[in-house]
């Protein structure tokens, strides 16, 4: 099962990219998390742009959406939403379809006390919108900084929370593929 990772967060002390670089330690075979390079190498939306010359950078994010079985998408809160370089990721990829149908996970990390509650509602409305097949599980990390240090989960909780965050985005693979007929053993 291929997961595909990508992250709201353009800071390089992301609290958010610490949920996915704990998320690739937690990961094992059968079982792989590839970590999109930064959505931050995306070019602003254009609609014009897309039907005339797609960038190619574009084209990469839409054909690993595409090659991936599900998607985990760990996301900060700002202003009582996602950031906006992740909702210019979704926007560049609901030309493609690529997500369609795709079981997704949300996660978010916060100094907060919410978690990131608002962020997440926010995408999993868009992402319901696109066609994603949202899970209904997700995680929520309040007070990260209490709980990732040094760039890693170190709350044992919070990894386990996390652990069951990806098998239950396994379930949801495993389910979509019978109900597709596609199930392979």
């Amino acid at each position: 099962m291929k997961i595909l990772g990508l992250c709201g967060s353009l800071r390089s002390g992301s609290l958010n990219a610490a949920v996915l670089r704990s998320a690739a330690e937690l990961t094992v075979p059968p079982r792989e998390l590839v970590v999109d390079p930064g959505l931050g190498r995306l070019p602003f939306f254009d609609a014009e742009v897309e039907e005339t010359a797609l960038p190619e950078v574009v084209a990469e994010l839409r054909a690993a959406v595409g090659a991936a079985d599900c998607v985990l998408i760990v996301s900060p809160e700002y202003a009582h939403g996602t950031s906006g370089v992740l909702k210019n990721a979704l926007e560049w990829m609901i030309g493609g379809g690529e997500i369609c149908d795709k079981p997704v996970a949300l996660a978010s990390a916060s100094p907060a006390v919410t978690g990131g509650d608002r962020a997440r509602a926010w995408l999993a409305e868009t992402l319901a919108m696109m066609g994603a097949r949202v899970i209904p599980q997700e995680l929520r990390i309040p007070q990260a900084t209490r709980k990732i240090v040094d760039g890693r989960i170190t709350d044992e909780p919070t990894r386990a929370a996390l652990a069951g965050l990806l098998d239950d985005l396994a379930v949801a693979v495993a389910e979509a593929r019978e109900a597709d007929g596609t199930l392979t053993s």
